[in-house]
């Protein structure tokens, strides 16, 4: 597997510029035989013209596909990386409409038929695509054959989410690093792969050493400091290599740049979903006569405290015996806070409070003070999320789930503290629409939680 390994960017180089090359001859196919003609567009392109509307065409597909993760057939499962195709031809197809409503000077009701034929013809051949080449994918890349190495720490979390994903891990036997060094190595040496649970650095270094002059593949959970180290500036002394944690959050023009863009986004998205706003504050009110909204005390930078806005989605005494968070199947949520939190619309509220300044679009999301005060507890580091303004989305929410761990969620949060950029917001906004239609993102905690730890979390 090693020799085929090498060639693995190249084999999705061509694969991803077939499915991109079938998406530009479906659009020029439509194109030169609904829109090409003078009494649409106002004019007649022939060939240089021809090529541009391609490249353009081409150019706006990669950019959504890139963005989505449309390409990552074997890192994503089947169903996300359909979702994603889908998504950005969505999106391309709306962008590539309204270009060529603007060239033709047309309504945009106009000529609608042939850019929703063309979009079928799309998604059908994504689909197509994605199937086929994860069917080659694992004929060429089958799973490896791993070892886990665990310590103190309960390693079936982890276990579960690797054994989800037959098609890309199979973990065949495990160790406990209890076992002795000599008798782990022993054991490596009979896999081609292994993972590193959350054991003590000293061990995990020791093996990664073996590991490397073994040329066997490893994967390892990180922990904060890797975290960190991934994010420094390499500074090279003369012969010595430094580097620099410069641990100050984001600088001054960042902070504009990020205010001015979360003022910006906030008032367009209330513009656009103000009809949907008042409909939920109807619907609230007229099913149980309580208040329209749900106020809270929350977290966000620099220990500051807030009061957050939330369509009400629970009964006015969901929370008599105490702060929890919500579980699988809740019954303290009523019918419209069932519908309004699977759509994410209780969230929409928030967007007074990005307006105010307390929050961001973007960044860790605000947590209670006394649910944060718990997590603490075993985690004193839970308050490093706290170096940003807390946000309406965030890398947690992409990558995580509700019920994602706080050491999780930490770190999550973490990676987009110390790798913070306006392209990075801009990538998280968009992934947030995919999200969106993930049920398992809006799915609670399991019966008998009430805060998301878990016994196997601890600190690292």
């Amino acid at each position: 597997m090693e020799n085929r390994e090498q060639y693995k960017r190249l084999i999705m180089f061509f694969a991803s510029a077939l499915i991109l090359l079938v998406q530009v001859v479906i659009f020029y196919y439509i194109w030169h035989r609904y829109y090409n003609y003078r009494s649409v567009i106002g004019a007649l392109y022939w060939r240089r013209g021809n090529w541009a509307l391609m490249g353009v065409y081409a150019f706006i597909n990669f950019f959504f596909s890139k963005i989505f993760g449309a390409y990552k057939v074997g890192y994503l499962k089947v169903s996300d990386v359909i979702a994603s195709q889908i998504l950005a031809v969505l999106c391309c197809n709306g962008v590539t409409y309204m270009q060529l409503a603007l060239i033709g000077r047309w309504r945009f009701s106009a000529y609608l038929e042939p850019i929703m034929q063309m979009t079928l013809y799309d998604v059908v051949a994504v689909i197509a695509w994605v199937i086929f080449m994860r069917w080659i994918y694992a004929k060429i890349y089958p799973p490896r054959q791993m070892l886990l190495v665990y310590g103190d720490i309960n390693p079936k979390a982890l276990i579960q989410k690797m054994t989800s994903r037959t098609d890309k891990y199979s973990i065949v036997d495990m160790i406990n690093i209890s076992e002795g060094y000599d008798a782990v190595i022993e054991r490596i040496s009979h896999y081609e792969a292994i993972v590193i649970g959350d054991i003590p650095s000293v061990y995990r270094n020791k093996f990664l050493k073996y590991c490397y002059a073994n040329s066997i593949r490893c994967y390892s959970i990180p922990k904060i400091s890797d975290i960190m180290i991934k994010s420094s500036t390499t500074i090279n002394l003369f012969d010595t290599e430094l580097m620099l944690f410069r641990n100050r959050g984001l600088t001054a023009e960042q902070r504009l740049l990020k205010r001015a863009s979360d003022i910006v986004f906030s008032c367009i998205i209330l513009v656009v979903f103000s009809p949907i706003l008042l409909l939920v504050a109807v619907l609230i009110k007229l099913y149980d006569g309580g208040p329209v909204f749900y106020k809270q005390e929350r977290l966000t930078y620099n220990h500051k405290v807030f009061m957050i806005y939330k369509f009400r989605s629970m009964r006015v005494d969901s929370e008599k015996t105490g702060a929890q968070l919500a579980k699988k199947n809740d019954d303290r949520i009523t019918p419209v806070g069932h519908v309004i939190r699977s759509l994410h619309i209780d969230e929409l509220p928030q967007l007074f409070n990005i307006l105010k300044g307390d929050m961001a679009f973007v960044g860790p999301r605000p947590e209670r003070p006394e649910i944060a005060e718990l997590y603490k507890k075993s985690i004193p580091e839970f308050d490093f999320r706290l170096k940003m303004k807390a946000g309406l989305t965030g890398y947690a929410q992409v990558f995580g789930k509700y019920s994602t761990t706080p050491y999780d969620k930490l770190k999550l949060d973490l990676t987009y503290i110390e790798n913070y950029t306006f392209a990075l917001d801009l990538m998280i906004i968009i992934q947030t629409v995919k999200i969106l239609f993930q049920k398992e993102n809006s799915e609670g905690l399991d019966t008998g939680q009430k805060t998301a730890l878990r016994t196997e979390d601890k600190k690292n």
